[in-house]
């Protein structure tokens, strides 16, 4: 449990250590550590701290977890510096100051936050390392602008880092070799693990929105001190604080699908594509000494769909939905500017953001760790919604609702459509053919439409939705390679066959995918089919012949197309019915959309829940349930018509006979002289317990009413037996009598783990799947040969979960007896 949480602080020891080395050596002719070395030091730094980071905050340790992130960002961001200064980038007087203070002014304010909210909180090992962190930052960035400050107080400042690290390593190696007798303060993450347990029980919350934030605070600072006269100029030497802030903005995005939090990861998917544009701007000048013009059609849909994602996210905070406002106010007043990014009216935009920001970042740490909370406006317009009879909102996610996919994910289609939006409005700004870099087209074209709609179709697959994952990925490959072909100036004068051969390719699979939306629904059908006319567009500027006008109108009748989807998607996963409806498939085929018909399915923790799948097994229905084990298929044993389904339903093999469960030995107690002293005694020493005993077969089969389902079970000569150590399986049973058992997949697959696998396998084979979650184990039960048992002999068919020797061990007991 400890171990993310001291590599995550030994990680940050270790990087305040070469910083410390480096501030000290740093007024030497030649300074100890060059900085190309520091720079790449902390970018493998960087990356175990996100490792850290990460893990942390999927086990709900919301200020560790920022910490290690909001560092992990500073040490990628100031490494990436350090490199441009060692390779000679950064030439100029008063280039390095330029480059760093935007950086460290915002790192400065982030961890101490944390370091407020740490305190706050006891958190004094990390309230410490946070405060020292940023006491170093802030004196960097006073040694910048007067060198009477001198180094060493911020190399004094990273050694008392590396001190309060090496305590708590300390602390933890005495906690584990006195077996957990001597816990020095601050080291005994007991309290810690207590209150994560205390969060997740209160519901589910991302953690991951306050690096979020942070992250939103970066390039804000980044014009605002151009604004302010902080710095002199933008240049090259800020693009790693933008780009890094991009890039982990991207994995924010990621994690926060992981916390099923949609309308968050939208927002900093659409942030992160202003940090990538702000980058692309900044390197501008390297390859182009025109002034960069800005889409403005693009900027205005931007500022639409920003607005339209804060109303939605109003209903759920209406603090978070008037912090989206600001990001409005920014594309507006990037459109106003004919310069964008270099002119006054975004800079103070930026400046409002970043104060916004450094406000928000606060109250969401503070509410995610502090039992009062600071008003957010949390339900306040949910609230007002509820007395209206026309648009109901939708209840909490349902933990136990099964997902055909091998990953918990938040659904994506909201980010993909309006990616499909921003790329195809973008577009409709024709750039000059002479200068094709002077419009800046390929941030947008290709972060928003290719990368973002890349990550949109993974999050697509992991949920299970094939179709759509493939739509979004061809299209997001299209939007990259055309991107940064046409709008590049990679076409080069002459555009050849093989060009237009290529893009026929891509209109084909297009072709196929416009052919599996009819079977899927309406607005898909004309989401796909219009992308055909971009498609078209493509083909015609390759071979010169596209007519004036044609490539804006398909763009526009595109973009509209998936602005509704956007809407269509944002109003069914906030309000109950189809307020927005995406429509029904264009074309029913029997056997076609199977996934509509699924199976029931029940939480486990229920009693309700375990009496209806008893009701139905009774019936003759077969159900998916969870054991001690892995998941089952299971019919009850007096319903022959049930045990034929269940064997048919998932394809049983000759070699892989089912087995029978039984709640107690009391269900064969009339049979009890058909079984020899010792077999029965042995069965009552391994029971219950993930042990099947493969035991004779015989006349106490007819007392437990099998009938015709006996064929089914077993072998001729033997029959699998076992009680199993799981009360709701137990339970079961004492409610349906004896079941037959199966594993809950098809022959020659793996067992199921997890109730969502037995829905994707058998969901529309069986009738209801009890669920449960993960299994409690990933290996199955112990099956015990005990044909030969009086002659003291046993054998293993398999040795699963229990270990040969406790088997022996409990047959050598038994035999003592």
């Amino acid at each position: 449990e400890s171990l993310h949480y001291s590599v995550g602080l030994l990680g940050i020891s270790a990087g305040s250590l070469l910083l410390a080395v480096h501030f000290y050596s740093l007024p030497r002719a030649a300074p100890v550590i060059p900085s190309t070395a520091l720079g790449i030091l902390l970018l493998m730094l960087s990356s175990l701290l996100a490792y850290a980071g990460i893990w942390r905050s999927l086990r709900n340790a919301s200020l560790f977890s920022s910490l290690f992130l909001t560092i992990s960002v500073f040490w990628c961001g100031y490494g990436a510096v350090s490199i441009l200064g060692g390779q000679g980038v950064l030439n100029d007087t008063g280039d390095f100051r330029n480059a760093l203070v935007p950086g460290l002014v915002t790192f400065t304010l982030a961890l101490l936050i944390i370091a407020v909210v740490g305190f706050l909180h006891r958190e004094v090992v990390l309230a410490m390392i946070a405060s020292a962190v940023s006491l170093a930052s802030a004196h960097e960035v006073a040694v910048h602008y007067n060198t009477a400050f001198g180094f060493s107080a911020v190399a004094c400042n990273y050694v008392i880092v590396c001190l309060v690290g090496g305590y708590f390593a300390l602390g933890r190696i005495l906690y584990f070799l006195t077996k957990q007798k001597i816990a020095l303060p601050g080291t005994d993450l007991a309290k810690n693990k207590a209150h994560e347990q205390t969060q997740s029980l209160s519901g589910s919350v991302n953690h991951f929105a306050v690096t979020g934030l942070i992250l939103n605070m970066l390039p804000a600072s980044v014009f605002g001190c151009r604004l302010l006269g902080v710095t002199s100029k933008l240049f090259i030497g800020q693009v790693p604080w933008l780009w890094a802030a991009g890039l982990y903005q991207t994995g924010v995005c990621v994690l926060s699908y992981r916390a099923m939090d949609v309308l968050m990861a939208t927002f900093f998917s659409f942030t992160s594509i202003l940090k990538f544009a702000g980058g692309y701007c900044l390197l501008y000048p390297l390859w182009q000494t025109e002034e960069p013009t800005f889409p403005t059609p693009f900027l205005v849909v931007f500022s639409i769909l920003f607005a339209a994602l804060a109303l939605f996210l109003t209903l759920r905070s209406l603090v978070d939905g008037l912090y989206l406002l600001f990001y409005v106010a920014y594309c507006i007043a990037l459109a106003c500017q004919p310069k964008g990014f270099f002119e006054g009216g975004p800079q103070g935009v930026d400046v409002a953001i970043f104060v916004a920001s450094a406000w928000m970042t606060l109250i969401h740490l503070y509410n995610a760790t502090a039992g009062a909370k600071i008003p957010a406006g949390k339900g306040v317009v949910k609230a007002l919604l509820a007395r209206s009879s026309f648009l109901k909102l939708r209840e909490g996610a349902n933990l136990h609702a099964p997902y055909l996919g091998y990953s918990k994910y938040a659904d994506a289609e909201v980010l993909g459509y309006a990616c499909s939006v921003l790329a195809s409005f973008a577009m409709t700004m024709t750039g000059d053919p002479q200068h094709p870099l002077a419009t800046v087209v390929i941030p947008w074209v290709v972060v928003a439409g290719g990368i973002l709609k890349l990550l949109c179709g993974s999050v697509a697959f992991a949920r299970g939705k094939t179709l759509e994952s493939s739509a979004f990925i061809l299209y997001a490959v299209m939007w990259i390679i055309w991107g940064l072909t046409r709008y590049g100036g990679l076409y080069g004068t002459s555009r050849s066959f093989h060009t237009a051969a290529g893009i026929v390719a891509f209109m084909l699979f297009n072709g196929f995918i416009v052919f599996c939306t009819l079977f899927l629904n309406t607005a898909w059908f004309f989401y796909s089919l219009t992308f055909l006319l971009i498609a078209v567009s493509f083909l015609l500027d390759a071979i010169r012949a596209l007519p004036a006008g044609y490539d804006i109108a398909a763009t526009l009748i595109f973009g509209l197309v998936s602005f509704y989807c956007f809407l269509s998607a944002l109003f069914s996963s906030t309000f109950e019915g189809s307020c927005l409806p995406m429509g029904r498939p264009l074309v029913q085929l029997s056997g076609v959309g199977g996934g509509m018909t699924k199976c029931l399915h029940l939480p486990a923790r229920k009693a309700s829940s375990v009496k209806r799948i008893a009701d139905i097994l009774k019936s003759g229905g077969t159900c998916g349930i969870p054991t001690d084990t892995v998941y089952v298929l299971v019919a009850a044993c007096n319903r022959p018509d049930a045990v034929e389904k269940a064997h048919r339903s998932k394809r049983q093999a000759q070699e892989r006979p089912m087995s029978l469960w039984i709640s107690s030995l009391k269900q064969l107690q009339p049979a009890k002289h058909l079984f020899s002293p010792l077999l029965w005694d042995f069965m009552d020493a391994a029971w219950p317990s993930p042990i099947s005993l493969v035991v004779p077969r015989g006349a106490w089969v007819d007392f437990l009413g099998m009938k015709d389902s006996a064929k089914y079970v077993g072998t001729p000569q033997s029959i699998a037996i076992r009680i199993p150590d799981c009360s709701v399986t137990t339970h079961l049973i004492d409610l349906v009598g004896p079941i037959v058992v199966t594993s809950a997949n098809p022959t020659g697959e793996a067992d199921t783990t997890h109730h969502n696998q037995v829905y994707a396998k058998l969901g529309d084979k069986v009738d209801a799947v009890l669920c449960d979650g993960p299994s409690p184990e990933n290996i199955a039960s112990t099956v015990v040969d005990c044909t030969k048992i009086d002659s003291g002999n046993i054998g293993f068919f398999r040795v699963g979960i229990i270990p040969k020797s406790q088997v022996l061990q409990i047959l050598e007991q038994v035999q003592k007896k």
